[in-house]
């Protein structure tokens, strides 16, 4: 009898089958169209807009910094976990924030395409800030979304991938879609037209399951009961926690303001910015908090500064106190004590996992158009055609890799393959002759020679399919890793700091690469990249161990 469960119980193709044929996980899809849509027409395709528009380089850099709401969402993560809107709360935990952020995007969208950014370009900006802080809420309640309704159904792995697929849909509906459709027609009928797509994705929301509009422990007395840290101190801690964190804020909300100042002479230096205060940024944000939360759940555990009988709260200031704690610090301390010293492994695992793509990610243009002399049509084929394609295979043999081998492995595999994957720029940084042996021998040159392609494109298509087939099965794996880890409970707050996190290491590192570029050139970058990729190869290894040894590799968080 114990041994017939076990085999149910066991990944495979039914378990696969049974998973895409559920509700949520066709939303999963809707929802990974809507959050790498607005992600493509405002980091990406608007600076086509604005080079189209004849304005300047240095304004379309200030631009940039809209992907700061990207980077730093975890700021106000806490809120919209935590807090209920008005009349909206009736329609669910998640879809009351995720429904008002897909129409307000929907919005943005169309008032886009009624502007002309030459004559606007105040408001322009203004509406690109809103655009990216709505879309990185949604990023926010969709992350959250997908670790609360996961079962063993609809499991985390396949909402991830099936996610990842929408995402990838999307870019390239706002990517190479959007381009040819300003071609044919103009930018304000396409930005009309994904704002259309914005308002339909916001109508389908309506019918997604939800959780209920908030947690029953929210409303417990759980912080006054026998056995809970004393208020006094958690109200130190919480003030000591609610300073960095407001600092961090308030610094990134200077510098923004400051960046899109009408005078160039008064911006802000970013890459400096980023170099000097980026580090302070994650230590404030981050590493503080999580010793302040791992020093609360020793002293709970040890009975130390804990309540020995039930205190009510007295006064409005006492429940507001209460609240924050449960906002800020109570998903820190939970996942700290879920995971105890663990929890170093897991930041660890979490800071090096894509640090191998995202920090050369930046140098990819530069890299085929400048140092290889690529043109940009082929470019446009080989990377955003083909490799999107070759993405999207890729989380497909991710989906299929969990069915069959399980996360922790599909997370190891992707983990090799993502290192791997940087040697084939460091062949085609020095001529690409292991490319050329293979596409000859593989029948690879021969198939997209059929396409118009010569041995030099194919060994272009043959280095970006590596990669994209890496990136893609490390993606799904890694975004279903920090799924599992994160608590059903605190999903909001856990999900966002911990993928932002891996946001901001590959942003600091990105200055450094760039001199080591500019001095050494890129195949020794390509060789040390890959390095970078053996730690999380080998960190990989050891949770992967941990987790069996505790007997949780393929269970959910509760």
């Amino acid at each position: 009898m114990a041994s017939a469960a076990a085999e149910e119980k066991k990944p495979g193709l039914k378990k696969l089958i049974a998973s895409l044929g559920q509700r949520k996980t066709g939303m999963m899809f809707i929802f990974g169209f809507s959050a790498g849509l607005p992600y493509a027409l405002l980091l990406g395709t608007l600076y086509a807009w604005l080079s189209d528009a004849k304005v300047d380089l240095e304004t379309m850099g200030v631009f940039s910094l809209i992907g700061l709401a990207y980077a730093f969402k975890f700021l106000w993560s806490p809120v919209v976990d935590r807090l209920k809107i008005p009349a909206l709360h009736r329609l669910g935990r998640r879809k009351s924030w995720l429904i008002p952020a897909q129409f307000s995007l929907a919005i943005i969208f169309i008032t886009l395409s009624l502007l002309n950014p030459q004559t606007s370009l105040g408001w322009f900006s203004l509406l690109a800030g809103f655009g990216a802080f709505a879309s990185a809420t949604q990023d926010v309640v969709i992350d959250a979304w997908r670790v609360d309704v996961a079962d063993e159904v609809a499991t985390v792995e396949m909402l991830s991938t099936v996610y990842q697929l929408g995402y990838r849909i999307a870019a390239l509906a706002g990517g190479a879609l959007a381009l040819f459709l300003a071609d044919w027609y103009s930018w304000p009928v396409v930005y009309a037209l994904m704002g259309a797509l914005m308002f339909i994705v916001g109508c389908a929301t309506f019918f997604a399951p939800d959780t209920e509009a908030m947690d029953k422990q929210d409303t417990s007395d759980e912080l006054r009961e026998v056995g809970a840290l004393s208020p006094k101190v958690r109200a130190v801690a919480l003030s000591l926690v609610g300073v960095f964190w407001a600092w961090a804020l308030i610094t990134v909300i200077v510098f923004m303001v400051q960046s899109l100042g009408s005078d160039p002479d008064q911006r802000p230096d970013s890459v400096q910015f980023i170099r000097n205060m980026g580090p302070l940024i994650v230590i404030s944000t981050v590493i503080i908090p999580a010793i302040i939360a791992a020093v609360l759940e020793k002293w709970k555990r040890s009975g130390r500064y804990v309540i020995t009988q039930p205190i009510k709260a007295q006064n409005s200031v006492d429940r507001i106190l209460d609240h924050g704690y449960r906002a800020l610090l109570l998903p820190l301390t939970d996942i700290m004590g879920r995971l105890g010293w663990a929890a170093i492994l897991v930041l660890a695992l979490v800071l090096s996992y894509r640090i191998t793509d995202n920090i050369w990610g930046s140098f990819a243009y530069p890299f085929y158009l400048g140092e290889l002399e690529y043109t940009k049509s082929e470019v446009a084929v080989a990377s955003k055609f083909f490799g999107v394609g070759m993405t999207m295979l890729g989380l497909a043999l991710g989906g299929v890799c969990f069915a069959f081998f399980g996360r922790m492995a599909t997370l190891t595999i992707g983990a090799i393959t993502a290192a791997a994957s940087n040697l084939l720029y460091a062949d085609l940084a020095t001529g690409g002759v292991g490319l050329d042996i293979f596409a000859k021998y593989s029948g690879f040159g021969w198939i997209v020679g059929l396409f118009g392609a010569d041995d030099r494109m194919a060994r272009l298509m043959l280095a970006i399919t590596g990669e994209n087939l890496a990136g893609g099965l490390a993606g799904a794996a890694f975004v279903a890793y920090l799924s599992a880890i994160t608590s059903k409970r605190y999903s909001a707050v856990q999900y966002a700091l911990l993928s932002s996190l891996t946001f901001l290491v590959g942003t600091l590192g990105r200055g450094a690469l760039g001199e080591m570029i500019e001095t050494q050139g890129y195949y020794p970058v390509f060789l040390f990249t890959a390095s970078l990729g053996l730690f999380a190869v080998v960190l990989c290894l050891i949770e992967w161990g941990r987790q069996k040894r505790l007997g949780i590799a393929d269970t959910l968080p509760s």
